[in-house]
């Protein structure tokens, strides 16, 4: 692991609570598990134990009947537990650092395994639980057998249980004798509410909590008290906010305390994806992106080993057909699950940034671009229902259209315009595409051509990216939407010349499109205008073989501009646009703007890449 220069990281959340993830559940070293094994077995082994209360929304008894025999006083303050959800690494990982001191004896490294993030949900439009898609699951399940191994170099292991994570967490404090526990803060609502019940619980029963910021740069909470209360609406105003990040951890481990008795626990081994039930996958491509702190670590220093590369980058440069070879780093999955700490990642790119003199800067950096995160972290951390148009006060109130056939023709890589399906279906086999690919369908789904609400293509996204982050997710399409940060609308992707730019050929498009792999270059972008006798060569006839365009883009992509230019009018009237329309007098106040396309001559918002 890393060696990490810098003081040893001490900050904690001003708030009385602790966090999590959709993802959270436990760890542990037994055969492998099947799923009867994880959805259907009660959580203590022994038939003679009385099995623990039904997984409820409280965690108020623990352990009802029976309760073991309480130790010492002394003996469960030596007890600590370590409760991973997000922060799945061991290098600058406060709350596994601050859990091993202070006396620990024995430490107890927690994850819980939640059957509704794992178990097959039929019903999904892709396979996958009720809650991700398999790409994702299978990058977590990586990451808890990486984070295991790591744990058992340590003389240590990673415990994983199974249930709903909050009442499951409060009964093993209770049953293991926990003294101190540990967890790193999380910003999501879910997490915020989930971690409350269990800290509220420790507290009540004497049990010491320590949940330290460390998923992010810096503690959201802070930079909103900077700016009086309210969350930084803009990227600039963050940054000055924000100043310096706190330092990573420089401790390195050779040992941890050993693993204390976990009684009648049944203790889990990582599953394999094979085995969660969802049948016969082995024609299914999969992402090629394999979770875990090791793989986060092998990725970051081959991206770092080019300094000039490095201190060169830029963003929104960059080449969103290359998929043999991104134009990135590819960090973004070991951010999410935090296999990889931001922090350690911002100083490394600064100690690159000494050595070589001259670099970007923010917000086109690649430090640029771990700020945009934070950024993201923070607006949604300060913003209620920042996930939602409605209710949302930093969020353009837009009349989207409803329209489930668009939406799935988008969703599944039937519109017709072969460079969005490509991207479409790269997403759903990979779990992953460009920033610029994404930039490019979330605006062809919303304000570019379908006029499709935002958050239709948001839980989408949600479901298929193995990078899917509540924040970032939501943040970016109410970015590309023009709902909130971004408001240039008349500036749109074009489904046919932006992708062609960069790829002429159309190499993108035939590997991820093979119906489309032997049209000539010259219509790969639109095959719809290619000869019948061309089609029937390139053995593809459009309409048959291919989609036709669902809409023209040409007449989509004007209908949309002037539909966003009424509801911002609306919006600017207090007018409430999704329940009613324009008025008159703005649908006149719109036949004096400048022609199609042009922007504003006062125009200064820098638009996000």
């Amino acid at each position: 692991m890393p060696r990490v220069r810098g003081k040893q990281y001490q900050q904690t959340t001003a708030l009385d609570l602790h966090t999590g993830n959709r993802e959270s559940d436990v760890a542990t070293n037994q055969p492998p598990v099947t799923v009867a094994m994880l959805f259907q077995i009660p959580a203590v082994r022994s038939p003679s134990t009385p099995s623990p209360p039904s997984s409820s929304s409280s965690c108020s008894s623990p352990s009802p009947r029976n309760p073991p025999r309480r130790s010492p006083r002394s003996r469960m303050e030596s007890n600590a537990m370590v409760w991973f959800r997000k922060g799945l690494r061991i290098h600058d990982n406060p709350a596994l650092d601050h859990a091993r001191r202070g006396g620990c004896a024995r430490l107890f490294p927690v994850f819980v395994l939640d059957p509704r993030y794992l178990e097959p949900d039929p019903t999904a439009f892709s396979p996958g639980s009720a809650r991700s898609g398999l790409n994702r699951i299978r990058f977590l399940l990586d990451s808890l057998a990486d984070l295991d191994s790591a744990l058992r170099s340590l003389g240590s292991r990673l415990l994983l249980l199974r249930g709903e994570p909050a009442p499951l967490i409060c009964r093993v404090l209770k049953d293991w004798n926990i003294g101190k526990l540990c967890f790193e803060f999380d910003t999501e609502p879910y997490s915020l509410a989930r971690d409350k019940q269990v800290s509220d619980f420790a507290s009540a029963s004497g049990i010491q909590v320590f949940s330290p910021v460390s998923h992010t740069l810096f503690n959201p909470a802070d930079i909103i008290e900077k700016n009086g209360g309210r969350a930084p609406l803009t990227y600039q105003s963050f940054v000055a906010l924000a100043g310096k990040p706190p330092e990573p951890l420089s401790v390195t481990y050779h040992e941890l305390p050993p693993v204390g008795d976990t009684g009648e626990y049944q203790l889990l081994s990582v599953p394999k994806i094979e085995e969660l039930g969802y049948g016969d996958i082995s024609q299914e491509e999969f992402s090629p992106f394999r979770g875990g702190e090791s793989e986060a670590l092998r990725r970051l220093k081959e991206s770092l080993k080019d300094k000039e590369w490095v201190a060169k980058f830029e963003k929104p440069k960059g080449d969103p057909s290359a998929f043999l070879k991104p134009a990135t780093t590819l960090l973004s999955p070991y951010l999410k699950f935090g296999c990889l700490s931001s922090r350690y990642f911002y100083q490394c790119l600064h100690d690159i940034y000494k050595s070589v003199g001259k670099h970007t800067s923010p917000p086109v950096s690649l430090a640029g671009q771990l700020l945009w995160r934070d950024f993201f972290y923070t607006v949604a951390f300060g913003t209620p229902n920042f996930d939602c148009m409605r209710g949302n006060k930093i969020c353009k109130q837009v009349p989207w259209r409803d329209d489930e056939e668009l939406l799935v023709a988008w969703r599944e890589g039937q519109t017709g315009y072969p460079w969005i399906d490509a991207i479409m279906i790269q997403l759903k086999k990979w779990g992953w595409v460009h920033h610029l690919a994404r930039h490019s369908v979330a605006c062809f789904l919303t304000r570019g051509d379908l006029f499709i609400h935002w958050e239709k293509g948001r839980d989408v996204f949600e479901r298929l990216l193995i990078d899917s982050d509540w924040a970032i997710n939501n943040g970016n399409w109410l970015w590309l939407s023009c709902s909130s940060f971004f408001y240039q609308y008349y500036r749109i992707y074009s489904p046919i010349s932006f992708g062609k730019k960069y790829d002429p050929n159309g190499n993108y498009i035939r590997h991820f499109l093979p119906v489309l792999k032997d049209m000539p270059n010259e219509y790969i972008y639109e095959p719809w205008t290619a000869p019948l006798s061309v089609q029937k060569k390139a053995r593809c006839i459009i309409g048959k073989d291919y989609p036709k365009p669902v809409v023209d883009h040409d007449i989509a992509s004007k209908e949309c501009r002037k539909k966003m230019a009424e509801a911002y009018a609306s919006n600017h009237s207090g007018e409430n646009v999704p329940s009613g329309r324009s008025s008159n007098v703005l649908r006149r106040k719109l036949q004096n703007e400048n022609r199609e396309g042009s922007p504003p001559t006062n125009s200064k918002q820098r638009k996000k890449h």
